[in-house]
């Protein structure tokens, strides 16, 4: 049996290990990526959000993607009947990236990985890991090559950003309740030869068909598009088992949509992923931490899982990094309790999304500006910023202002 040894062992090739693995590299600490794909391969997660260009800058990837051409996205607009409500990340609160991208994830997970091994890091592709052994913080893992070879790697310390894969929460049983509630999702691409053009083209739109339920729409610049719907998963229950049938049906049932896409094919067979939601029961222990969608996954509507795939990722090779170095690193303060902040803000978004109160505030026809710039904020993925009233008090301000909303709408309700 070959026998390696590595600094830090990432686990997946994704926006999360690629930025970890990136960043590390960078400091001069020996890393190794195990992968148990063959790239380029399908991937969810299509839509940017702008708090990923400060970590892609970071870890030292933006250049590369910046070259590869793909979509840029300036905003997103919801879209409920006849009501809409636009966001503009150029006119939102703070600073921060104005702009991001939509993305065919095959593509774009691709070009950070062909960046990474240009960098020099080893990437093992169609590589299965099979088990790990912990002794203190170190570890030694073994995986099955491509070619069929058991190895064994030594680390000092295992990033997993597994992802959906969610590699060491299921090897030492930490997964966890899911903080939001039991929905699935259904998605396929088309070739959308007669795009309209401008902002009907370019502008990734979610078409809330009830409370619960939504359906996207994110134009690429290859010119395919993806279409989506999410919603509890006794509303898929309503259609046929086979998932084309299905998704034909849900198209019916738009309004905004309806009929746009009928003379197009699905470019694969629809896809579906039952109970999106995520968690795990820590974040971390000897000799592991847990990154991007391998801790936890909220939900697709406000694109926030490569966000805090990338933001995960970035920190705990930052954290790596320090204590390769010899210094103390407390992770549950450092890492933990910094992550969680920005979880729990998306959390309280998501919530109140579903219940409708969010949705209250950003259907209202004549937002107060200040309002729509913090919230702008918040979708922008600065969820640090406790500058914005709606990231310091996410737990209850948006409560109250669709309260506010509700008692100008009806005034005898007071």
């Amino acid at each position: 049996m070959k026998k390696e040894i590595t600094d830090i062992l990432v686990i997946g090739a994704g926006p999360s290990g690629i930025v970890a693995a990136s960043y590390l590299h960078e400091q001069g600490v020996k890393v190794k990526i195990i992968e148990k794909s063959t790239f380029p391969r399908f991937s969810i997660g299509e839509s940017l959000i702008p708090q990923c260009m400060d970590n892609l800058k970071e870890a030292g990837l933006l250049e590369a993607v910046m070259k590869a051409g793909f979509q840029k996205k300036y905003g997103a607009r919801f879209i409920k009947g006849s009501e809409v409500g636009e966001f503009d990340f150029s006119l939102k609160h703070g600073k921060g990236w104005d702009w991001t991208w939509q993305v065919p994830r095959a593509d774009f997970d691709m070009v950070l990985a062909q960046e990474a091994m240009q960098k020099g890091i080893e990437i093992n592709f169609n590589s299965e890991f099979l088990d790990v052994n912990f002794y203190g913080k170190s570890s030694v893992s073994k995986i099955r090559t491509a070619e069929g070879e058991i190895r064994e790697i030594s680390a000092k310390l295992i990033i997993d950003a597994s992802g959906y894969g969610r590699v060491l929460a299921g090897k030492l049983g930490l997964e966890a309740k899911p903080q939001v509630s039991a929905h699935s999702s259904m998605f396929t691409h088309i070739k959308e030869t007669n795009r309209p053009k401008g902002k009907e083209g370019e502008l990734i739109t979610f078409e809330v068909l009830s409370e619960k339920v939504w359906f996207w729409y994110f134009p690429f610049s290859n010119g395919n598009s993806s279409l989506g719907f999410v919603g509890p998963n006794e509303w898929f229950a309503q259609f046929p088992e086979e998932n084309e049938l299905a998704m034909q049906g849900m198209m019916q049932q738009l309004e905004y949509y309806k009929g746009r896409f009928d003379q197009y094919e699905f470019l694969f067979p629809p896809g579906k992923v039952e109970n999106i939601s995520k968690n795990v029961s820590k974040l971390y222990g000897e000799g592991f931490v847990l990154t991007g969608n391998s801790a936890e996954f909220l939900d697709p509507v406000f694109s926030s899982g490569v966000a805090f795939a990338t933001s995960s990722g970035l920190l705990a090779a930052k954290l790596a990094a320090r204590e390769l170095k010899g210094e103390i690193v407390d992770w549950q303060k450092e890492y933990v309790d910094y992550i969680k902040r920005g979880v729990n803000v998306f959390s309280s978004y998501v919530r109140e999304w579903y219940t409708g109160n969010l949705q209250k505030i950003i259907f209202h026809p004549n937002p107060r500006p200040e309002i729509k710039e913090q919230i702008c904020a918040v979708l922008a993925g600065y969820v640090w910023d406790e500058s914005n009233p709606f990231v310091k008090k996410h737990e209850r301000i948006l409560r109250n202002v669709a309260r506010l909303i509700e008692m100008e709408e009806n005034p005898s309700s007071v």
